[in-house]
């Protein structure tokens, strides 16, 4: 079966993720993100698809697990990765509604990466139209917390990973059309400054502010950062009252490493922070960790196949270890061979200038449809 000879549009699938892209999903949003949950679940289902809801945990939305009918069905297959969930606010579309502008379409979401999950059900469709049975079952996984660390669903994704051959990640592709072979590892951080209140006109200087705090807290926080590891602090909260002096302040950091040893170690430091002074105190508690996934035999196998097939549609496919955590971090560090990256090529992912190369909706999809044809 040769991919190049697929009917693929890349208009009419456009026209089709458009409604995805409507479907604003921001991570927080439980009700939000399981609307968008069930614009794919139905979708699935009329693919043919068996539908299976899991509940939510921790204040966050469900998964969605379709299982694509197979002659194999039940045995170690294809499990395919994807999140739901995006870093945009409702109301989003406002302020980047869904457009087309040339090659270039815009909308909250619509690289990083509804439209590599909806290239993923086109590639299903178009192999199932052609009547093509591919040697492999097919499991698609759809998650709601991937933008916060996925700290509701990890185990859900190791445990279906384990079940399959192969993982498949549609994160966005690269700019040089490239896949992900590895990611670098991500800790985040808890925050939190406590100082003295004081009424902030009549008995400002009895005070010490958590706020003033943090913010040197910040600074130091930046300045650690190297070429082997990076820090930044994402997220601050402090105070409630402008006429009291702060007695809280709370934040959020990330750390990211290509290496788990320059990881660790930037763990330690950031749990040896303190207060800058004695009547204030600054504590560092670790939140989530996506840990180094580095590229295996399995893995580079994996990625000589996916080569073989671009090859096949004549364009070339570059591989390498990326920045930006994905849930290919858990199943590449479990030994599962994982192939990431496999979405739209496209830009600003997290902005309101986030957009996609329409022509790559075709070319990636068409991809995705001869590697699943292909994996035995």
């Amino acid at each position: 079966m040769n991919p190049a000879n697929l009917p693929f549009d890349s208009d009419t699938m456009l026209q089709g993720l458009r409604a995805w892209v409507e479907c604003e999903s921001p991570t927080w949003d439980t009700a939000a993100v399981e609307r968008m949950l069930d614009l794919a679940a139905r979708e699935m289902a009329i693919m043919g698809a068996t539908i299976e809801r899991i509940a939510g945990r921790q204040g966050f939305a469900g998964c969605v697990r379709a299982r694509f009918p197979h002659p194999k069905q039940g045995e170690p297959g294809i499990l395919i990765a994807g999140h739901l969930d995006t870093v945009h606010p409702i109301g989003t579309l406002a302020k980047l509604p869904f457009r087309r502008e040339g090659n270039k379409a815009f909308g909250p979401g619509i690289f990083d990466m509804k439209g590599g999950n909806y290239l993923t059900l086109e590639a299903i469709k178009q192999l199932a139209r052609a009547s093509f049975t591919t040697p492999l079952p097919i499991t698609i996984l759809f998650t709601p917390d991937e933008e916060v660390g996925t700290p509701s669903t990890r185990d859900i994704i190791e445990a279906e990973a384990a079940r399959n051959k192969y993982v498949l990640v549609p994160e966005p592709g690269r700019p040089d059309n490239g896949v992900v072979t590895g990611r670098y590892a991500i800790a985040r951080f808890n925050l939190e400054a406590i100082g003295k209140p004081s009424h902030a006109g009549a008995t400002l200087s009895s005070g010490r502010s958590a706020i003033r705090e943090m913010a040197k807290q910040i600074l130091a926080i930046d300045a650690m950062t190297t070429e082997d590891c990076t820090f930044s602090v994402g997220i601050v909260h402090g105070g409630q009252w402008v006429n009291c002096v702060a007695t809280t302040c709370t934040g959020e950091a990330l750390s990211m490493a290509k290496r788990q040893t320059d990881l660790d170690r930037g763990v330690e430091r950031m749990l040896a922070l303190q207060g800058s002074s004695s009547d204030v105190t600054f504590n560092v508690t670790r939140g989530v960790t996506r840990p180094v996934w580095e590229p295996d035999a399995g893995t580079l196998a994996l990625y000589d196949k996916a080569r073989a097939v671009a090859a096949q549609l004549g364009v070339g496919l570059p591989h390498g270890s990326a920045g930006g955590g994905s849930d290919g971090n858990f199943t590449g560090a479990i030994g599962i061979p994982t192939l990431d990256g496999l979405g739209v090529r496209g830009a600003d992912a997290h902005t309101l200038n986030e957009h996609i190369e329409i022509d790559s909706l075709a070319e990636r999809g068409r991809l995705m449809a001869g590697l699943l044809a292909t994996l035995e």
